[in-house]
């Protein structure tokens, strides 16, 4: 998807220097890079081609892997225990199933938190603590999955709201919490709470 969404880039930093501005989405900008194609100059079309081509392998070999990984889901009980779970989706069960082979790696849900980089710093002397920003320790890949499926949430939860819907509990716990410390300290915080639950979830598949 990285490579996928720089090839793209590359193609509005081309299109630009011919006064065409491309939409933003990957569909949407290569639809409208092709039928921009006319309006380039010949010296340049082979190479916007080629990229073009480059991006469409590059889609048809996520749907590939998306397709197994689904294939996975349905023959492993932890995993879709894991996407039980709001903020859980296909890639963060898949990958912290790979990263984590038994909960016994860790004391607690605390600590894979830690693993994750989702704890605050400490810094204690004395009777006073202060905890400062996450440690962004451990898995970035892992931990950024973790944070986009908090930020999930926390967009379902202002719709549900606008829509007066009942909230689960973990739901009107982010809510209490976004109004107490903010909006960007409650979802990470979440995150760190969705992966605790997740820990808990390889051996119970209660649904949260």
């Amino acid at each position: 998807m990285r490579t996928r969404n720089a090839r793209i880039n590359s193609l509005r930093g081309i299109l630009r220097e011919f006064g065409i501005i491309v939409p933003m989405g990957p569909r949407a900008a290569i639809s409208h890079t092709v039928n921009a194609l006319e309006h380039l100059h010949a010296m340049i079309t082979p190479a916007v081609c080629a990229v073009i081509e480059e991006v469409e392998n590059l889609e048809q070999q996520m749907k590939t892997t998306e397709r197994q990984l689904k294939e996975q889901v349905k023959t492993d009980p932890v995993l879709q225990r894991f996407m039980q779970i709001s903020g859980v989706g296909l890639l963060t069960a898949t990958a912290t199933r790979a990263a984590v082979q038994s909960p016994a790696q860790f004391k607690n849900g605390r600590q894979f938190g830690a693993w994750l980089g989702l704890t605050p710093r400490e810094y204690s002397s004395g009777n006073h603590r202060y905890l400062g920003r996450i440690t962004k320790r451990g898995d970035k890949y892992l931990r950024t999955l973790f944070v986009h499926g908090a930020r999930s949430i926390m967009a379902r939860n202002k719709l549900l709201q606008r829509t007066d819907r009942s909230l689960t509990k973990l739901q009107q716990w982010a809510l209490q919490l976004e109004q107490r410390v903010g909006h960007n300290k409650a979802t990470i915080a979440l995150a760190n709470k969705v992966a605790r639950i997740l820990l808990g979830y390889v051996d119970a598949p209660t649904r949260v």
